[in-house]
């Protein structure tokens, strides 16, 4: 199959190590070369300026669903113009009580080009196939919804 790589490097700064006083900021560096500044979410500490992993999660499962759908739609035939998608992750407790990324739902907006839309059952369709195979939803607990608008 296919390996991917990423590296994490966080340090002190000489800033205190107490509850409230650590930086949440990290550097998240991929495979190719790109970084983002990865942090926890503000309520947890972090900066407004990082990406919290939660977030992360969120747009990996939006992102994956999107690139498997687009992969579809172009075998099929189905030329889309546009895909924007507000997905929302949503933090709650799982069955077994910790808290966790239960439910993301995704609102993805397709546009077709005119005249190459597959009807209502077609996009269905085409949603629930690429559900099945986003390797992303494949890989996690997360109740994943879609909401296509």
């Amino acid at each position: 199959m296919s390996e991917h790589k990423t590296t994490l490097q966080w340090n002190r700064d000489g800033k205190p190590f107490t509850p409230e006083g650590y930086s949440r900021d990290h550097a998240w560096i991929f495979e190719r070369g790109q970084r983002l500044t990865g942090s926890a979410a503000p309520a947890y500490g972090g900066s407004e300026q990082g990406v919290d992993p939660e977030e992360a999660l969120v747009v990996a499962l939006s992102s994956c669903h999107m690139l498997t759908l687009l992969a579809i739609a172009a075998k099929k035939g189905w030329v889309i113009d546009s895909y924007a998608d507000e997905a929302v992750g949503m933090l709650g407790k799982n069955e077994a009580g910790k808290i966790a990324l239960t439910r993301v739902t995704l609102r993805p907006r397709i546009v077709f080009a005119e005249g190459n839309a597959p009807d209502a059952e077609g996009l269905q369709r085409l949603h629930h196939s690429a559900h099945e195979h986003c390797f992303i939803a494949n890989s996690v607990k997360t109740e994943v919804a879609i909401e296509p608008r």
